[in-house]
């Protein structure tokens, strides 16, 4: 197999781990960044993730937990594919001559180029995620946002189509996505470069078991959400926000709003399960994605 149909067959397998391991984290990340401030002397809707994980399993059983896990999974062949091929492609690029590795800073900048292309598959892919996620909590206060109830992926996107200006509805939350995904994929293939080359005592790290993989990629995706988890909030706020009544008129304005009402601490809500989720699904993602890739000779 060429080398972009085995990034393409790896990245996908490698995807489809990572969806499967962290998606019920990521539901509780997107339910505590959506939640509305609460008006003086009331609690917030959860107080916390373990809180949301019991409201959610109550409310919709274990299955909410799962909720818009469609969009992605539909879509998991194609964001790693390009995801990992143009990182692929970017590294053969830089590579003074086949089978030179790279070093970290060049991994760094595949990781950058990569993160690029995969915005434009990732912005829409989130929006109606994060519309199903956030749902159920801004139904239960009654909030405009969800004056329309989705009753999947493709009713979100229907309904975005029809009302909320088309194809740029889709892309609603953009440029916090590129902002995400650039320097977020960066520092991911960096330190995950950095850490396989650490554990090997050297840059030929061909032969590293299974354990170190799962280290490094591990925390190499926890490396990804510390770099840039304030613009993932301000992302996910902005794609739930009401079409008709919008609360922010773009990234910074959401920045400004959400400092100014919460503090510094609203810029990292659910950045527990969103550390929950990282570690644990992009070490079963680089495990997966590395051991497809060396079966595929």
């Amino acid at each position: 197999m060429g080398d972009i149909a085995k990034d393409l067959t790896a990245g996908t397998v490698g995807g489809v781990a990572q969806l499967v391991v962290g998606h019920p984290f990521d539901t509780i990340k997107v339910k505590l960044q959506s939640q509305p401030t609460p008006l003086p002397g009331q609690l917030p809707r959860y107080s916390g993730a373990i809180d949301a994980v019991r409201q959610t399993v109550a409310a919709e059983g274990a299955g909410g937990l799962f909720k818009g896990m469609g969009a992605p999974l539909a879509t998991v062949a194609a964001f790693n594919a390009v995801l990992f091929t143009v990182r692929g492609q970017t590294e053969a690029f830089l590579r003074s001559e086949p089978g030179v590795p790279l070093t970290v800073n060049q991994q760094i900048v595949c990781g950058a180029v990569a993160g690029t292309a995969v915005s434009f598959l990732a912005c829409p892919t989130e929006l109606i995620k994060c519309r199903l996620q956030a749902q159920g909590a801004l139904a239960s206060i009654g909030s405009a946002a969800v004056a329309v109830k989705y009753a999947g992926p493709m009713d979100v996107a229907r309904h975005v189509l029809r009302s909320e200006g088309g194809m740029r509805g889709l892309f609603k939350g953009l440029f916090p996505t590129m902002a995400r995904e650039v320097p977020g994929n960066a520092a991911m293939f960096g330190m995950y470069e950095a850490l396989k080359q650490y554990f090997a005592g050297g840059t030929d790290t061909s032969g590293l078991g299974r354990g170190s993989l799962i280290v490094a990629g591990g925390l190499a995706g926890g490396s990804f959400w510390i770099s840039v988890y304030p613009t993932d909030v301000i992302k996910s706020v902005i794609q739930i926000d009401d079409y008709k009544n919008p609360k922010f008129s773009g990234f910074f304005d959401a920045f400004k709003k959400i400092l100014a009402s919460e503090g510094i601490k609203g810029l990292y809500k659910g950045f527990g399960p969103a550390m929950g989720r990282s570690v644990p699904a992009n070490a079963a993602c680089f495990l997966a994605y590395e051991m497809a890739k060396s079966s595929l000779g």
